[in-house]
């Protein structure tokens, strides 16, 4: 698997300026989101100032950072410790610090707590490891992946933006009885 993964991120770094990260994060592989495509994915998730947004996979930052300029709070969940820095710069930078908050950590373990729009650029493994997380966040609240799905789990809209594709689920209701 460690190979197809390495083969799919060659394939994508010709696509998009990448970074790889260092050794602790040998399987990350850094890709930034064009800033047309994050306002593409705000507006898929139909954003709005009342929500939080989670970004899954922050990178430098620019997913939440772009919430926050919509009135949404945001909370960036970023593994690197390069770019955790790099985002929380960015963040004050942009004068959203008390709408933004940047946490070290796995994607995995992240608390989603409240959330109300998750936001993935993430490999389709990592997505797919995610998937029981995500369909057990309260209904209504929206995903976007950016390039890639969470396993069978069939989107309810995808869009083609800037030449990027882009997914969308909306977390349904669950069924009386428990199942």
């Amino acid at each position: 698997m460690r190979g197809t993964r390495w083969l799919l991120c060659a394939a994508l770094a010709c696509a998009a300026p990448a970074q790889a990260l260092g050794p602790a994060d040998a399987d990350v592989l850094y890709l930034p989101t064009p800033p047309a495509v994050v306002e593409a994915m705000l507006d898929l998730a139909g954003l709005r100032p009342d929500d939080l947004l989670v970004d899954l996979g922050a990178g430098d930052g620019r997913i939440p950072i772009a919430a926050a300029r919509r009135g949404a709070r945001a909370i960036g969940v970023e593994l690197d410790a390069r770019k955790v820095a790099e985002a929380k710069r960015n963040v004050e930078a942009a004068g959203v610090s008390a709408r933004v908050e940047i946490r070290q950590g796995d994607a995995r373990h992240a608390d989603l707590g409240g959330t109300t729009v998750v936001t993935l650029f993430l490999l389709p493994e990592l997505n797919r490891a995610l998937r029981p997380k995500l369909q057990g966040l309260a209904p209504g609240t929206r995903i976007v992946s950016h390039r890639f799905g969470i396993g069978d789990w069939a989107p309810d809209r995808k869009v083609n933006a800037h030449g990027h594709p882009l997914f969308l689920w909306v977390v349904p209701a669950r069924r009386a009885g428990g199942g």
